[in-house]
């Protein structure tokens, strides 16, 4: 025998003083129903859903919708129209729990570094840029001017010795010079 449901108590029945509509009696009779045949819904339900808690849960979200509810027209199958309705509240449910997100995926965004300098790291890089920028400033202009054009600019070194009007190992050979000259200066090794 199917255990009773753990539902409210039923409310009290229309009689001719009550101010509710017609559909709520009606509505005591699906309520009534579903306490009748619970067993038999919750087992098909259940079956359905693959969960016997999802289906009681269900069930239970059905009675209480029934209390609050008004019915427009007439049901003509009151046993389907229960299952329907308690289905659709179970699936509605699996569709809210699929978007959120769950305890691992929120422990894991929790956990995501920053990979954002902080207040030390971008004034350790201001410090270097300026620091970068006085040993420049010390390069002869030309070396100064191929270093930049190769490695801010990117341009080529096909392009720079046309820019400059030099061969192309002259090019090398001033830009080698030029970052030999602030890799000591800036105590990096030999590039």
């Amino acid at each position: 025998m199917a255990e009773k449901p753990h539902l409210p108590a039923k409310p009290e029945p229309a009689d001719r003083f009550s101010s509710r509509p017609q559909s709520a009696s009606a509505l005591l009779a699906l309520q009534e129903l579903l306490i009748n045949r619970y067993g038999a819904l919750k087992t098909r339900l259940a079956r359905r859903l693959g969960s016997q808690e999802w289906a009681e849960e269900a069930l239970q979200d059905t009675y209480l919708r029934l209390n609050g509810a008004e019915l427009t027209g007439t049901v003509r199958n009151p046993t389907a129209y229960l299952f329907r309705t308690a289905f659709n509240i179970a699936l509605n449910r699996v569709r809210a729990d699929q978007r959120r997100l769950s305890a691992v995926e929120v422990e894991g965004l929790l956990h995501i570094a920053d990979e954002a300098p902080d207040a030390l790291q971008i004034f350790e890089g201001r410090s270097d840029i300026a620091r970068l920028g006085a040993i420049l400033a010390r390069l002869p202009a030309r070396q100064r001017a191929i270093l930049l054009a190769s490695r801010v600019e990117g341009a080529s070194r096909l392009q720079i010795s046309k820019r400059f009007s030099i061969s192309v190992s002259m090019v090398d050979k001033e830009l080698q010079q030029a970052q030999e000259y602030c890799a000591t200066r800036f105590g990096w090794k030999k590039i």
